[in-house]
């Protein structure tokens, strides 16, 4: 069995989901399918805190399932526009990990991962499979994996009921 280290950016991954498809993403199902045959090293899940309860219920799912949980709080700007980036954070996350596992797993379809995914590549020889919503996944990200794993209708939770 090879090591296995799973990123997921939660707020990208939101976006990305509601936004191609208007649904959300199955984490469950993505956690069978990304560490199937493997060990899991490390999992995290980067998120916002906004201190809701359906937040944090969703928060304790993750954490069910396997994964650590990061939180950052979310920032609103006097002139309304909203910070809470984890790319830093993800960034050092991999990085220290990279060295101990075979494979790692990034979800997210952020450009500015492209540097980050091609370094650990050249210098520790990781695969890299990063998980995206086509349309709305870097062009530079799809070309520095490993493999590109397209976020679609089997990696979605059912559309909910229209009444």
């Amino acid at each position: 069995m090879s090591n296995i280290a799973l990123f997921v950016d939660v707020q990208n991954v939101y976006y990305t989901t509601r936004e191609a498809y208007g649904r959300r993403f199955d984490y469950n199902r993505f956690w069978q399918q990304a560490t199937a045959g493997h060990d899991v090293v490390a999992a995290f899940a980067y998120a916002i805190h906004r201190g809701d309860e359906k937040q944090h219920q969703f928060q304790n799912i993750l954490r069910a399932i396997g994964f650590t949980v990061r939180l950052k709080p979310y920032i609103q700007r006097q002139d309304g526009s909203a910070k809470g980036d984890w790319d830093v954070g993800i960034t050092i996350d991999v990085m220290d990990v990279a060295p101990t596992v075979d494979r790692v797993v990034l979800v997210s379809g952020d450009g500015d991962f492209d540097l980050l995914v091609d370094k650990i590549r050249q210098d520790h020889g990781v695969h890299v499979d990063v998980y995206g919503v086509p349309d709305l996944t870097a062009r530079s990200l799809v070309q520095a994996a490993s493999r590109f794993v397209p976020i679609n209708d089997d990696l979605l939770l059912p559309s909910p009921a229209r009444s």
